[in-house]
């Protein structure tokens, strides 16, 4: 059963789920990650790495606790759930089991960068000739690389590739791992100050960074749309490894060869795609994320009565 907790002060409504309802949710939500990525899992389990997912899991600071947790999001309310009371942000209510105002408060910070970062990059037009230069450009006339892999053209190869082409990023994540002779042919300077003037949403990496947004912001932003970011990050980050200059060939991933023409159109069929799926998720977590740092700001915060109706 779902009922409904009204809040005539700010004209909202708040969720409440029974016991079966929210475990079948948890439950589907588990499922779902492990059809993701249940292989990766295992041999995570057994110590083994892996160049391309783990990205995910170390350069983001998560872990894949962080996708299998369900969260119903601020503003519900579970039943009988006691198993939530160990975890941050959450606390027992009259109805039951819910995120706190406290922690929404807590979080108010966080959720208004958010906010500026996510409006700032929806407002821009995607920008779709980089290339997946910015792999290329963190090899570039050194000997160190990031991965443990060979590069498909050797290192005269790969530079020359890089000497060939502008280098177009707008990321600034990406582009502080640049080596020193590659960042001034990129054709901005980047820097974290001014992160927010060229964030855009064609960008493979801000794409990504949905899913980082989802789970930081975690128990806020209900899970469904944490696994929707996850999932579209695993296909950002399978292009952005494809597109690469590393052999990934043993690994059964069919490189997208950029240094071609045919490559490039390639490339940017795919990152459009995921560019524009980037933007629907985009507008679910920016109106999320804008409707709680409204919240947040609501002097005492926002506090549901104990009575419930049913539907």
């Amino acid at each position: 059963m779902t009922a409904q907790l009204e809040h005539p002060d700010l004209d909202l409504a708040a969720q409440v789920l029974d016991a079966d309802e929210w475990r079948a949710r948890r439950d589907a939500h588990r499922r779902a990650v492990e059809e993701l990525i249940g292989p990766y899992l295992d041999a995570r389990r057994r110590g083994a790495r892996h160049p391309v997912i783990d990205f995910l899991f170390t350069y983001y600071s998560s872990r894949p606790a962080h996708v299998l947790r369900w969260h119903p999001g601020f503003g519900v309310t579970i039943e009988d759930g006691d198993e939530f009371l160990g975890l941050r942000g959450y606390e027992q209510t009259a109805a039951g089991v819910s995120v706190g105002d406290a922690y929404l408060r807590h979080r108010g910070e966080a959720l208004a960068a958010a906010v500026d970062m996510l409006g700032a990059t929806a407002r821009r037009t995607a920008r779709l000739g980089c290339f997946g230069l910015h792999e290329w450009a963190m090899v570039y006339r050194t000997d160190d690389t990031r991965h443990d892999l060979p590069l498909r053209l050797g290192s005269a190869g790969t530079d020359a590739v890089v000497e060939s082409m502008p280098l177009r990023c707008t990321h600034f994540d990406a582009y502080r791992f640049f080596t020193d002779p590659a960042r001034p042919r990129n054709d901005t300077t980047l820097s974290r100050v001014t992160q927010i003037a060229h964030e855009q949403p064609g960008c493979l990496h801000a794409t990504m960074d949905l899913y980082r947004y989802c789970f930081t912001l975690a128990p806020l932003v209900p899970s469904d749309l944490t696994l929707d970011c996850f999932a579209l990050a695993l296909r950002a980050r399978d292009l952005d490894m494809r597109a690469s200059p590393y052999d990934l060939s043993d690994l059964g991933y069919e490189p997208v060869r950029i240094e071609t023409a045919a490559g490039r159109a390639d490339y940017v069929r795919e990152q459009s795609a995921i560019a524009e799926r980037g933007m629907t998720l985009r507008t679910r977590l920016l109106t999320i994320c804008t409707e709680l740092a409204d919240l947040a700001t609501v002097p005492g915060g926002r506090r549901l009565p104990s009575a419930v109706t049913d539907e």
